[in-house]
């Protein structure tokens, strides 16, 4: 008997209401959503049956430009729309456009922030396929006054050569700045239609639920954290706050700054051993096992950075399969 899989997906979510409503408010709908609702609803006799990938009951008659199956895609928070569980991270990112097209060509969206100084060379990468692609850009905490805010979105765009970013993050919580300020100022972005969805980074419990408290019109879907194999402090109240409030936690350094696949240090080398282990029995890279080790727990997507498009088919490689409980289980105990 098959032993069980850590992650057994649910039917491919069928857009079309939710994408409706967005076209009838006027809202950005990216091309990509309307595709998937297209493809859903042609395969739903197959998507009825459990336990599919998306990309498995999507058909095979269903692939992205370059053969390889489509990635697959986990909800982004309450919104109804899903995103792709890999993204491309461009923090320090010094790769230029090509990795980048890349990534998006495999399904990835792309994360970016004011502060990396990235939105320019994320904003080259996207053109001719901006419909296409879903952005995650995130405002410097010095910036959470409602006017500071404001400008901040519009230098984003300029830089990012788009009228809309898909998902807008504070960076930072900024105690000197009222929470209700800051979500003030972002809802207002949502109803000109400039930013689609509201997000967070590096907030903790006590601070997700105060800006959730902030909130007037729309819900925060989105905490941007630190968790990987070798940072788990998240697993102890922030992840199952996340998990019970159905916001999505995107894991930022999923492979420890390249730790996890490096030369490992002394205190690591049995654990790294294991991991090296679970690679050899899946038949994938001790990346590809880091990551979907990530995407094993419910709401988590992951946005490891390369600079060589060869890093970025890898990572994008990450996706499609799964460890199973057991495999899951070894690697939770060698890095405990």
């Amino acid at each position: 008997m098959a032993k069980q899989a850590a992650r057994i997906y649910p039917n491919p979510v069928h857009l079309t209401r939710e994408w409706q409503n967005f076209i009838s408010e006027g809202r950005p709908v990216f091309k990509n959503a309307i595709t998937w609702t297209l493809r859903a609803n042609r395969c739903s006799e197959i998507s009825r049956r459990p336990g599919l990938s998306e990309a498995e009951a999507l058909g095979v008659d269903y692939f992205n430009s370059n053969g390889d199956p489509p990635m697959e895609s986990k909800p982004l928070g309450r919104t109804g729309v899903t995103i792709p569980e890999i993204g491309l991270g461009t923090s320090r990112y010094r790769g230029g456009i090509e990795p980048l097209r890349k990534g998006i060509s495999l399904g990835g969206f792309i994360d970016t922030a004011e502060m990396y100084g990235t939105e320019d060379v994320v904003g080259t990468a996207v053109q001719g396929t901006r419909d296409s692609a879903f952005i995650a850009s995130k405002v410097l905490p010095r910036n959470l006054k409602y006017s500071d805010l404001m400008q901040a979105l519009e230098r984003s765009l300029k830089l990012l050569q788009t009228d809309y970013i898909d998902l807008y993050q504070l960076h930072y919580p900024n105690p000197s700045v009222p929470i209700a300020e800051s979500m003030r100022a972002m809802e207002e972005l949502v109803d000109q239609g400039k930013i689609r969805f509201i997000g967070v980074s590096n907030f903790s419990t006590t601070e997700l639920s105060e800006a959730m408290q902030a909130m007037t019109k729309y819900e925060i879907v989105s905490n941007q954290v630190q968790y990987s194999l070798t940072h788990r402090n998240i697993q102890g109240d922030l992840l199952p706050f996340c998990q019970q409030h159905h916001i999505t936690v995107i894991a930022h350094t999923p492979l420890d700054r390249g730790g996890l696949v490096a030369k490992p240090i002394l205190r690591r080398r049995q654990a790294v051993g294991v991991l090296q282990k679970v690679a050899s029995q899946t038949g994938r890279t001790v990346a590809q096992v880091a990551l979907n080790w990530g995407l094993s727990h419910a709401n988590v997507v992951v946005i490891p950075k390369s600079n060589r498009t060869e890093g970025v088919i890898e990572n994008c490689g990450a996706s499609g399969w799964s460890l199973t409980l057991e495999q899951v289980g070894s690697l939770d105990e060698a890095f405990k």
